[in-house]
C-alpha cells in the first residue's frame, strides 16, 4: 500500500511537469538564430616599390697591368701610386748592360756583312768585265756571281739581327699604354723584374664606373632598376645618374657578394678614383594586394583568405600566394582580382557558404 501511494505520486508530478518542458521547447524552438557579422574591404593593386641604398668605390672603366717583356734588375722607376702619366711616357727601367752589348755585337756584325758586300760586288764587276773580253772562264764568273749573293744574305741577316737586338734593348724600358693614373706597384728599384710579372696598373683616363658589391640574395629577385643615383658620401650634394652595365658571372666565394659595375653618364670633379659612394635605386615591384594579417587563414596548409559574395552575403574560402609576410600587413602576389571583398574581421567561427551580415562600418563603404 505504501509502494502504491509513492508510485501514484510520482506518477503525478511527472505529468505536471510535461507542459512546462513543453513550453520550453516551443519556445527555444522560436527564437531567431544569432547572425554572424564580419568586416570586409575591398582590395585594389598596388605597388611597393623598394627602395635600396648601398656603398661603392669609384673606378676606371678601363685598367691595364703594366709588365715588362724581358728579365732584369729595375734601375730606375719614375712614377708611383697616384701620378699621371701620358700615353708613351717612360716608368721604368731594367739595367740594360747585357742588351746593348748585344746591339753593339750586332751592330759590328752589320759592318763586317756590308764590307763583305763591298768587296764581292768588287769581285762581281771585275769578273765580269773579265768574262765578257773573254779572260775568265764561265765558272770563274759564276763563283763570283755566287760570292756576291751569299755576301747580301749575310748582310740581311746581320741587319735583322741588329733589329732584334735593339728591340730587347727597348725592352728594357717599361712605358704607359695610355693616359691614366697609377693606381698600383708591384715591384721597385733595386728587385728583379720577371718577363709578363706586373709592375704597374694603370687606369685609364675616360669613362668610369662604380664598383658596388651585392649581396647574391638580391640578384635572385631578378629585379634591375633604370637607373641609380650615385652620389659622394663625403659631400651627397656631388651625385650623378647611372645604369648597370656589368654583372659579375661568378659569386665571390669569401663574401658571397657579387661585383656589380654601373656605369655613369657624367663624372663630377669630385668623384676622382677610389672615392666612396652610395648608390640608390628604387627596385620595381609587380601590382600586389595588401591585406591585414587578421584577414589571413590555412586551407590544406596553404595560406587563404575568406572571399565576400556581395550578391548572395556568403562567404567562400580561396587560396592565395603570400610573397612578403610583414609586421602590419600581408602581400598577397596572387589568387586575388581588382575589387573583390575580404573578409578581415570575424574570421573565426565563418564556414563555406555561410550567409554573414555586415557591421555598420563595412555597410556604411
Amino acid at each position: 500500500m505504501f509502494l502504491t501511494t509513492r508510485s501514484l505520486a510520482t506518477g503525478l508530478c511527472v505529468a505536471a511537469l510535461l507542459p512546462l518542458v513543453a513550453g520550453c521547447q516551443g519556445e527555444s524552438a522560436a527564437s531567431p538564430k544569432v547572425e554572424q557579422w564580419v568586416k570586409v574591404e575591398a582590395v585594389e593593386p598596388q605597388r611597393l616599390d623598394e627602395r635600396m641604398t648601398l656603398t661603392g668605390t669609384i673606378a676606371a672603366r678601363t685598367e691595364n697591368n703594366l709588365s715588362f717583356r724581358t728579365n732584369g734588375r729595375i734601375v730606375e722607376r719614375r712614377v708611383d701610386v697616384g701620378d699621371a702619366v701620358r700615353k708613351g711616357e717612360v716608368l721604368a727601367r731594367l739595367d740594360p748592360s747585357t742588351q746593348q752589348a748585344d746591339v753593339d755585337s750586332a751592330r759590328a756584325g752589320v759592318a763586317s756583312a756590308q764590307a763583305q758586300v763591298q768587296q764581292a760586288t768588287a769581285a762581281f764587276e771585275r769578273a765580269r768585265s773579265l768574262f765578257s773580253q773573254g779572260f775568265v772562264t764561265r765558272r770563274e764568273f759564276d763563283q763570283a756571281d755566287q760570292a756576291l749573293k751569299v755576301a747580301n744574305a749575310g748582310a740581311l741577316s746581320a741587319r735583322a739581327e741588329l733589329a732584334s737586338a735593339e728591340d730587347a734593348l727597348s725592352f728594357t724600358e717599361l712605358k704607359a699604354d695610355a693616359d691614366g693614373i697609377v693606381t698600383d706597384r708591384k715591384l721597385d728599384v733595386g728587385e728583379i723584374a720577371q718577363a709578363a710579372a706586373t709592375v704597374f696598373t694603370i687606369a685609364w683616363d675616360g669613362p668610369r664606373d662604380a664598383l658596388f658589391d651585392i649581396s647574391e640574395g638580391l640578384l635572385l629577385r631578378d629585379k634591375k632598376p633604370a637607373a641609380i643615383t650615385v652620389a659622394l658620401i663625403a659631400d651627397p650634394s656631388i651625385r650623378t645618374e647611372g645604369a648597370i652595365r656589368q654583372v659579375a658571372p661568378s659569386v665571390d666565394p669569401q663574401t658571397a657578394t657579387v661585383r656589380v659595375k654601373i656605369g655613369l653618364d657624367q663624372v663630377p670633379a669630385g668623384m676622382t678614383l677610389g672615392a666612396a659612394v652610395s648608390g640608390s635605386a628604387s627596385i620595381p615591384s609587380p601590382p600586389v594586394f595588401v591585406v591585414p594579417p587578421a584577414a589571413l587563414t590555412s586551407l590544406d596548409g596553404k595560406p587563404a583568405l575568406w572571399m565576400f559574395n556581395p550578391g548572395t552575403s556568403e562567404v567562400s574560402m580561396r587560396p592565395v600566394d603570400v610573397s612578403t609576410y610583414e609586421t602590419a600587413s600581408v602581400v598577397v602576389n596572387g589568387g586575388l582580382q581588382a575589387g573583390e571583398q575580404v573578409v578581415v574581421e570575424g574570421t573565426k567561427l565563418l564556414r563555406p557558404g555561410q550567409k554573414v551580415s555586415l557591421s555598420q562600418e563595412a555597410a556604411a563603404r
